[in-house]
């Protein structure tokens, strides 16, 4: 399936990933309040994703570099996106801070304090996705989903508080998937959404708030994806849920299918294969015991192919850079993977092409917050209880900071 061509090593546990939408750049957040970003190695101008990835990996030139790393919140860095055009990268931290950042420098231009719960008690971010140029969604502890107005000048918020907040679930969401521009739109972008969190699946529009929210489905929802027509997520009792007819079929209580990928083993984060990589209707699946699974999503579909991530550490995040090399990580690395001509199940890559230039140890970034505090411990995934929901109150505690670095 594929084959690790590079497997570096963190200073601390990887809490988060981001993959640039146009350059082979990779960003992380690390359980010590670290953010770094990662050159990956260029790709030569061939004819298509897969033979470029074989050629970065044999022609021994690749280099994995480090942009630039540094202290970015007291804590840990709990989520990272980038802007839709790549040139701001957002972050937060158990700090209750979102800060952008210039992509290229690392330099903060500016930072929001997250909304307090009603009883003025920090609200841990779990979740940052840019949705449109125009639109920030941030997730939290306490189930809040928050929409933030970007601007287009040079810094990043149109305001430090958000326009929306909603409860779309009883628990955290775990994942958020956009939904492609109808038909008639006439920007061109996404105003939709899928989300899971607890044990439902919503649809959320940027006009209307909740558009759906599912019935219980009987367990945690930790992952979702859309491949063609059909809606996918994945649970903590390790089958996959198929809706034929996509987000449709899923609020007009259409036909699940069930596909089992590991018995027992939580599906903590997902991807669609590119259709340039050879493989149509697969989604690559990390899962809680540090292995990742592919999984052709057909009416005759089953589990095509495993990888090993890790030995100890499941697999936290997982996606594919602009070039079609897949990115994993969890625990205390992260892997770079290349797809191969065999199609067949297979143990854990020996990375044979790239090297990581430099371990970064001393912050190439100096931020002004940057001191000493006691960094979050990533825990196993648990299983949770069933709740009805949360406080959900406090938002009008918010404290917005401006050019501080």
């Amino acid at each position: 399936m594929y084959n690790s061509i590079c497997s570096f090593p963190l200073s601390s546990d990887l809490f988060t990933q981001a993959i640039h939408p146009t350059l082979p750049l990779l960003a992380i957040g690390l359980a010590s309040g670290h953010v770094q970003l990662h050159q990956l190695p260029a790709l030569p101008a061939t004819s298509s994703p897969r033979s470029k990835a074989k050629t970065a990996s044999t022609n021994g030139h690749g280099t994995i570099e480090t942009a630039w790393r540094t202290r970015r919140h007291k804590g840990s860095c709990r989520s990272v996106a980038f802007s839709s055009d790549g040139h701001h990268l957002f972050s937060a931290g158990t700090d209750g801070i979102v800060k952008a950042a210039v992509t290229e420098t690392g330099r903060v231009i500016e930072k929001i304090a997250v909304p307090r719960t009603s009883s003025e008690h920090i609200d841990p971010p779990t979740l940052l996705h840019t949705l449109t140029p125009q639109t920030l969604l941030l997730a939290t502890d306490s189930s809040a989903l928050h929409l933030y107005d970007l601007r287009t000048s040079d810094t990043a918020f149109e305001t430090s508080r958000p326009v929306q907040t909603h409860y779309p679930h009883g628990d955290y969401v775990s994942s958020i998937t956009p939904l492609p521009p109808s038909e008639t739109s006439t920007s061109g972008l996404s105003k939709q959404w899928v989300s899971t969190g607890g044990f439902t699946v919503a649809v959320m529009d940027v006009r209307k708030g909740i558009a759906y929210q599912s019935d219980d489905l009987g367990e945690e929802i930790l992952s979702g994806t859309i491949i063609g027509d059909n809606y996918i997520s994945g649970g903590e009792k390790g089958a996959l849920s198929i809706w034929d007819g996509g987000v449709k079929g899923l609020m007009q209580g259409g036909d699940e299918r069930r596909i089992v990928v590991e018995k027992g083993e939580s599906l903590d984060a997902m991807c669609a294969l590119p259709e340039a990589n050879g493989l149509d209707e697969t989604v690559a699946i990390g899962l809680g015991d540090g292995n990742i699974k592919f999984i052709q999503v057909g009416k005759k579909g089953g589990v095509i192919g495993t990888q090993r991530h890790h030995e100890l550490e499941g697999v936290v995040a997982i996606g594919f850079e602009p070039g079609g090399r897949m990115i994993s990580g969890g625990g205390d690395v992260v892997q770079v993977w290349e797809r191969s001509d065999d199609d067949v199940d297979g143990g854990a890559g020996e990375a044979n092409g790239a090297l990581h230039a430099d371990s970064a140890d001393d912050d190439q970034v100096k931020d002004s917050d940057d001191d000493s505090s006691e960094e979050e411990t990533r825990p196993k995934r648990k299983k949770r209880k069933r709740s009805k929901g949360k406080d959900r109150g406090g938002s009008n505690h918010i404290i917005g900071f401006k050019g501080m670095d």
